[in-house]
Formats: structure tokens, sequence, C-alpha cells
């Protein structure tokens, strides 16, 4: 890479880790998409591939921008955080799966216990979530791009548009019928949207609270992922015969996104939309860079 091109990432940080972010992940769900793989164990790994773009665009800015690159990663490995913030990384997820069976079955959804998996699978669901399903994107949102919009905007506004962003690189699974969301009507999607956006508020408060921690963010992300594997609902009756229910889908989507979006208003409320947290927050230079 030639000093101009590196001397130009360094000028646009944000931007060239969104289009690195963009392009290595989207060609990869490109490949996925003209291979017509079925739904699988070989099409879940190369799509955990593509969700390595976040931390490959964070890498090529830090390196571009002569940041330290051992700083950002040991992000990752940043485990003294305390008991509390531990047991709110794995514990947040099953309450807002409790509240969000609660309503399911308040409002009429069917569920069937005996559908429920050992504890050795959503434990295994949470490891692989960690690494490869969902918690390796957390070194590019949360590790790069939220402290470096933190520095110009506030907690809040910085999350919402890493937010966005995340929104957007998510995109090619749409299209894609092979998978979960290729599947979904238009109010599944929008709802899914309202949930990305109160999960990016609370995956900002564990950051921030836990002084930058991507290893808490990476397992309290992938124990709200992995949530779907706990839910006792009764698949028969919400897809007789392999075709979803429209209005029991919906449901299942509702109620699992309100306690999500509580969740999310009551840390505005409790901590402040400027740092949603009790402490100083990481900026660009806790990720290696220069401001």
């Amino acid at each position: 890479m030639t000093s101009s091109v590196r001397s130009w990432i360094d000028r646009h940080r944000l931007l060239s880790f969104i289009a690195i972010t963009y392009a290595f992940t989207w060609s990869i769900q490109g490949v996925v998409i003209a291979s017509g793989l079925e739904a699988s164990w070989t099409q879940s790994i190369l799509i955990g591939f593509g969700g390595f773009g976040p931390p490959v665009g964070a890498a090529v800015v830090i390196w571009a921008s002569d940041g330290d690159l051992r700083k950002w990663i040991g992000q990752f490995f940043r485990w003294r955080i305390g008991i509390k913030w531990w047991a709110l990384a794995l514990g947040l997820p099953l309450l807002v799966l409790t509240v969000g069976v609660a309503l399911f079955v308040a409002f009429g959804g069917p569920i069937d216990v005996r559908s429920l998996p050992s504890p050795g699978i959503y434990l295994f669901v949470l490891a692989w979530g960690t690494v490869w399903g969902g918690g390796q994107e957390d070194l590019g949102w949360r590790g790069f791009m939220l402290p470096i919009l933190q520095e110009n905007y506030s907690a809040l506004v910085a999350s919402l548009l890493v937010g966005v962003t995340w929104v957007g690189w998510h995109l090619p699974l749409f299209v894609n019928p092979a998978t979960t969301q290729g599947g979904w009507a238009l109010s599944q999607q929008l709802l899914w949207i309202v949930s990305i956006l109160s999960g990016a508020i609370l995956w900002t408060w564990m950051y921030n609270s836990t002084g930058g921690s991507v290893l808490a963010v990476a397992v309290f992300h992938a124990g709200i992922n992995g949530m779907g594997v706990l839910h006792p609902a009764d698949t028969e009756a919400i897809a007789p015969g392999g075709v979803p229910d429209p209005s029991l889908s919906l449901l299942s989507e509702v109620t699992g996104m309100i306690p999500l979006v509580a969740i999310a208003l009551l840390l505005v409320v409790v901590y402040g939309s400027d740092r949603l947290a009790n402490r100083e927050i990481p900026g660009a230079e806790a990720v290696g860079l220069k401001s």
C-alpha cells in the first residue's frame, strides 16, 4: 500500500473503515448467494467468516494510521471487569428471554417446554456466537467505530450511527432466500431494525461501562443472539409443515423486541445520553489511535 493511500485512509478513518468492512463482507455474501448454498454448516461458516469484515476494516485503518494494533486487539482479551459486569453480560440475555417469553404467552403464543435444549447446547451457541456467530464483529463496531465517533458525538448518537451502519451491513442476508432474514416479511424486517438500534445502545453501555471490554460485549451479543435457542415456542404451531404462520412469527418478533427497547430506554434515562456509563468513556486513544 502506497504512502498516499495510507495517508488518505488516515485522514478518512471512518469512511475507510465502512468501505473496507462492507467490501469484505458483501464480497463473501455475494459468493454465498451466487453459489445457491442452502442452509447448512457450510453456509453458516461462510457467513460467519464474512462477519470478520468489521475487524478487518478496523485493522487496516489502524495499520494505515500507524496506530497500535496490539492495543486495539487487546480489547477482546480484557476480562478483568468485575463480577458485576460478567453477571450482567451473561444474565441480562436471560432476563430479556424471560420477559419476551412471558409477553409471548400473555398474547396467546403457543409454547412447548419439551423443546428446550440441554444447557450444553446453549453454552456451545454462546461460545460459537462469541468468536464466529456475531461477537467477532464487535472489534470493529464497538472496538473501533464507536470510540472514534465518541470523540465528536454523545454515546447515544454514536450508538445510533453505529446501529444504522450495522443495519446496512446486514443487507445481503435479506436478499438470500436461504437465510432466516431472507424469509422475513417487511414488518419483521422493520422490527429487526428497531431491535438492532436498541441493541446498539445496550452494547455501547456494556463497552463504555467496562472501560472498553470488547470481550464482554461479544459475550453479551452472543447471549442475545442465542436466545432463540432457548425460546420454548412451539415450532410446529408457529411453522406448521415448515410454513411460518405470519401472525405468530410477528408476535415472536414483537415480544422479543419489547424488552430490548425497554432496557435501552431505561439505560438512557439512568446513565444519560452523553456517556451511557458512570465513568470516562473510550475514545480514539483507547483503540490505539491518536485523536
